[in-house]
C-alpha cells in the first residue's frame, strides 16, 4: 500500500467518486472523502445535493465537489452523474446522508447499472438494494451493520462471533458481492474467503455517528487503487478499528469522527509494517 515507483503521479492510484448527502445530513459524504483521501487516493469527488456540497467543500480544500440541483438525489441527477463517471473514476461509494426516498433509491439503482466500476453500498444505498432489486456484483462491497443487514438478507445477527461469519458468508454467497458486518467484532465475507475483525477495547467509544463513514471511505479508497474486494473489506475493518482505538485512546468518550480521519496514516503505517 505504501511502495511507489518514483514516477508516480495523479490517477496512478485512484480517482473516488462519492455519491451522496441531502439537505439535512452532509457530514456523511465529508467523511467519505476525508477519510479515502487519508487512505492513499489521489482524488475524490463528491457529488451531493447542492446545500450538502457547498457545506463538504468548506472541510477541506482536498475534496472536488460537485454540487446537484435540488434537496435530495433523484432521476435528474443522472446525466451529471454519468458525466462524472468519465472522468477517470475508478470507484464508487455511495449512500452516506442520501436518505431514503423512493426517487433517490431507484437512482442509485441505475447510477449501478451504468458503470461497471466498484462499489460500496453504505447506509441508505444499502436499503436500496432489497427495496429497488440492485443486484451487486463481485467486485462490489456491502458494509451493513446488524440493523442494515437484517433488513436486506431477513436474518437476524447473533453476537456470537462463529454465527456471525456463518451468516456473513451465507449473505456473501447470496448477493454475489463482499459483505463487511460491522459490529464490535466486523465479519468480512466473499463467499468463500470468510475472516474476522475484533475492535480494541478502546471501541466502546467509537458510537459516535461517522464512523462508519469513515470505514466507507477507507474501503473505496482502497477499491479506487485496484485491490480485491475481499482484501479491501479486510483492510478498511482494520484500518478503521486501528485508527477509531488509536483516536479514543487520547479522547474517550469525547472522541469525534475527526478524530479517527486524522488518525489513518498512522494506522496504515502500522498495519503495513507487520
Amino acid at each position: 500500500m505504501l511502495d511507489r515507483k518514483p514516477w508516480s503521479h495523479k490517477y496512478d492510484f485512484g480517482h473516488l467518486l462519492v455519491i451522496g448527502g441531502s439537505r439535512r445530513y452532509s457530514g456523511s459524504p465529508a467523511f467519505n472523502a476525508l477519510a479515502a483521501l487519508r487512505s492513499g487516493v489521489d482524488l475524490v469527488t463528491v457529488a451531493a445535493p447542492e446545500r450538502a456540497a457547498g457545506i463538504v467543500a468548506g472541510f477541506a480544500p482536498d475534496i472536488i465537489t460537485y454540487p446537484l440541483n435540488g434537496e435530495c438525489l433523484s432521476p435528474k441527477h443522472i446525466f451529471d452523474i454519468k458525466k462524472l463517471l468519465g472522468e477517470k473514476v475508478t470507484a464508487v461509494v455511495i449512500g452516506g446522508g442520501l436518505e431514503r426516498r423512493g426517487e433517490t433509491l431507484q437512482t442509485v439503482k441505475k447510477i449501478h447499472e451504468a458503470t461497471e466500476v466498484p462499489f460500496v453500498f453504505d447506509a441508505d444505498a444499502i436499503h436500496a438494494i432489497r427495496e429497488k432489486g440492485i443486484k451487486p456484483r463481485k467486485h462490489d462491497v456491502v458494509t451493513p451493520h446488524a440493523r442494515e443487514f437484517r433488513t436486506v438478507v431477513g436474518r437476524e445477527v447473533p453476537d456470537d462471533e462463529e454465527k456471525r461469519k456463518e451468516i456473513t458468508e451465507d449473505a456473501a454467497l447470496l448477493l454475489g458481492c463482499t459483505i463487511l458486518l460491522k459490529g464490535h467484532i466486523d465479519v468480512i465475507s466473499d463467499g468463500k474467503r470468510t475472516e474476522s475483525v475484533k475492535k480494541a477495547p478502546e471501541s466502546v467509544y467509537l458510537t459516535k455517528g461517522g464512523t462508519g463513514d469513515t470505514l466507507a471511505g477507507i474501503c473505496g479508497a482502497l477499491l479506487a487503487q485496484g485491490y480485491d474486494s475481499f482484501d479491501c473489506a479486510f483492510y478498511a475493518a482494520r484500518i478503521n478499528g486501528l485508527a477509531g482505538s488509536m483516536a479514543a485512546k487520547e479522547k474517550l468518550c469525547g472522541v469525534l469522527a475527526s478524530d479517527l480521519v486524522g488518525k489513518i496514516p498512522d494506522a496504515v503505517k502500522k498495519i503495513c509494517a507487520k
